[in-house]
């Protein structure tokens, strides 16, 4: 059994949305989801996330150059700001009992503005559309594929970094 401050403690780290199973994404079509944990993106990670890629362009990892760069500072690499987004939603958004889940793609992607290392950061979601996957012979798992709107936003200001419309499916 769940005590009363349990359940208080559950409340507090749980996502604003938690969802047992992958249809009831369907009643969430058009709500904003709420908001995620502050993040920040450090130097250290800048550089990692460049000797990962091969993306060494000054603007991101030469520190001293860019103080007389366009932005005074180095910027996180526009796609390593992207690849926060499913992190972001994980913080928002929640789906507890499924047998798979999918990253389907993106759809519109804009980076707005640039993102300097050390910059607290939160993401922001809507559902935009959830339908479900019926079973096919080659998958007999049914599912809901759908689309969530997730803005970066530097959490100081809530002015946007990155948008991005991201699509995921989970299979029941």
């Amino acid at each position: 059994m769940t005590t009363q401050s349990e359940r208080s403690r559950e409340d507090e780290t749980s996502p604003p949305h938690h969802h047992r199973r992958p249809k009831q994404l369907l009643d969430l079509v058009g709500k904003d989801l709420g908001a995620s944990e502050v993040q920040v993106v450090t130097q250290a990670e800048v550089n990692q996330f460049a000797d990962i890629t091969k993306d060494h362009q000054w603007i991101h990892v030469d520190v001293e150059r860019a103080k007389a760069g366009p932005f005074g500072t180095t910027v996180v690499h526009g796609f390593f700001t992207l690849a926060l987004v499913p992190r972001l939603l994980q913080d928002i958004l929640e789906v507890k009992e499924f047998s798979m889940g999918v990253n389907y793609g993106l759809d519109r992607v804009r980076f707005i503005r640039p993102l300097p290392p050390g910059t607290e950061i939160q993401g922001t979601a809507t559902l935009v559309s959830a339908e479900p996957i019926p079973a096919t012979d080659d998958n007999p798992a049914e599912g809901v594929q759908a689309k969530a709107s997730v803005v970066i936003e530097f959490a100081s200001e809530s002015q946007p970094c990155c948008i991005a419309e991201m699509l995921f499916r989970y299979y029941d």
